[in-house]
């Protein structure tokens, strides 16, 4: 995992609206892997509040990565 990905992923969870929120490793792990799946189709920033909020709105019991979640959630997906 790169440093920077992990840091901007705590920042972008310190910097989450839902302040119930509470980040977990394994939180920033599947942000991470967002982060990944999604390079090159948006600025950084944009991806990883992407990641981030998507994230937010999966049970923590969800065993998919979020990029496969989002393809069988498409109602949370455009909200």
């Amino acid at each position: 995992m790169k440093a920077a990905t992990f840091v901007l992923a705590l920042a972008a969870i310190g910097f989450t609206a839902n302040a119930a929120f509470a980040a977990t490793t394994d939180d920033v792990k599947w942000i991470n892997r967002c982060v990944a799946d999604n390079k090159g189709d948006a600025s950084p920033e944009v991806i990883l509040k992407y990641c981030t909020c998507m994230n937010n709105k999966m049970s923590d019991n969800e065993t998919q990565s979020i990029s496969a979640w989002e393809k069988t959630h498409v109602a949370e997906h455009g909200s």
